[in-house]
Formats: C-alpha cells, sequence, structure tokens
C-alpha cells in the first residue's frame, strides 16, 4: 500500500512556511504520522519552531481524528540564537531582544487553517514531559541538537511512545562531516534499548517502532 501523503494545500502552506525541513523528509514525516494516526492517540512534536513541520503533523491528525501536540519554549535551539548560523532576526522580539517563534508559528498555523487541530505547549520538553500523564502515536524529536537537549528529548518522551507507535529523530547524520552527532547518537541509543526498531530512513530522517514497553 502505498503512503499517505498530505494534500496539495497542505503542501503549499508547508513549502510556504518558514523552517528548515526539506519536502521529502516532510512527505517521509507525513506519512509517518497518518500511520500513527490511526492509534487514535496524540501525534507530538518537539521543536515547532515556526511551525513548519507542525502543518504537516496537524494535517495528519485532522484526518485521523486526533490532535497534534507541539513542545517547544519558542526561545530558539542554541544555533538560532545572535551570531550563529541559522540565526533570524525576524524572530526577535524587540521589547526583550530574545527570539521569539510563538508569534510566527501561530500565524502558520492560522495561514494553513489548522489552528483547531495543534495543541501548542509553551515549556521547555523534559519539564513538560515530567509531567505529561498519557500515551502518544508519534513522538517526533527535532529540538537542540546539542548530547544535552536531544537526550533530554528522549528520556522524556520514548517512554510516553505506545507500543506500535513510532518515534521520529531528524538530522540523523552517521558521517560527522555532514552533521552534528546528537541526534544519531540518539538513534543508536533507541536501538540499544530493544524497544525500537527502524522502520525507515529517509535522508536524515529516522522512524523507529516501539516493540516493546521496557526502556
Amino acid at each position: 500500500m502505498a503512503a499517505a501523503a498530505p494534500k496539495p494545500q497542505t503542501l503549499a502552506a508547508f513549502e510556504a512556511a518558514k523552517g528548515f525541513m526539506p519536502l521529502r523528509e516532510g512527505l517521509a514525516l507525513y506519512a509517518a504520522a497518518a500511520e500513527a494516526g490511526t492509534l487514535g492517540l496524540p501525534l507530538l512534536e518537539v521543536g515547532t519552531y515556526c511551525g513548519r513541520s507542525t502543518i504537516l503533523l496537524a494535517d495528519a491528525a485532522r484526518e485521523a481524528g486526533t490532535v497534534a501536540v507541539t513542545v517547544d519554549h519558542h526561545r530558539g535551539s542554541e544555533e538560532q540564537q545572535p551570531g550563529w548560523e541559522y540565526h533570524d532576526p525576524s524572530v526577535v522580539d524587540p521589547e526583550v531582544g530574545r527570539m521569539d517563534t510563538l508569534p510566527t508559528f501561530r500565524r502558520t498555523l492560522h495561514k494553513a487553517g489548522l489552528e483547531d487541530h495543534v495543541v501548542a505547549i509553551v515549556g521547555r520538553s523534559p519539564q513538560v514531559a515530567a509531567v505529561w500523564g498519557g500515551k502518544v502515536g508519534l513522538a517526533f524529536i527535532d529540538g537542540g541538537h546539542t548530547d544535552e537537549h536531544a537526550n533530554g528529548d528522549y528520556e522524556g518522551w520514548a517512554p510516553h511512545v505506545a507500543e506500535g507507535g513510532l518515534l521520529v529523530i531528524h538530522d540523523v547524520f552517521p558521517d560527522p562531516a555532514d552533521g552534528g552527532q546528537a541526534p544519531h547518537r540518539v538513534h543508536l541509543r533507541a536501538l540499544a534499548s530493544g524497544s525500537f526498531t527502524d522502520v525507515s530512513a529517509t535522508d536524515s530522517l529516522r522512524v523507529l517502532r516501539r516493540t516493546s514497553s521496557g526502556i
């Protein structure tokens, strides 16, 4: 059976949104979200930025009759701060002088017509995970790319993935010449846990399925 694909208007909104996810990886994320949505559980995203990938999760959630949940402090990850490669001055709050991607994120969802299908949690991932009480059908880890942040996201959210659900990790680069290694190490850690098995790899996007309850 062919993988699920987003509607043309969803793809148009995705491509118009501010963000970094390439189309091929976005299509793979959507297919994973559509599959996980059949579990009837929330689809969770860690690392929202301005909502580019959220569009895909929200549309898959809408189709499945569930909801996308996003977790981000909206102050930008380490590589998005002033002086770093991915800094964007247009998303700096001039009043406080710090990154604030939340207004742009909300505009992104509004333009895509998906506000009613997203629950946005503003906070730090480990703190939110610690008070999260239920299971998720999918956990998409795309937050900070240091070992501290990537491991914190994995430790916080992997236990909440339901059996049969999916763990999706972005920016996995086995070759250090291609990018940072923290997401790659988290991918290896998930496999070594014995609770996850690989489903697919699309460029830097890895999809794993939870096959047992212990981590």
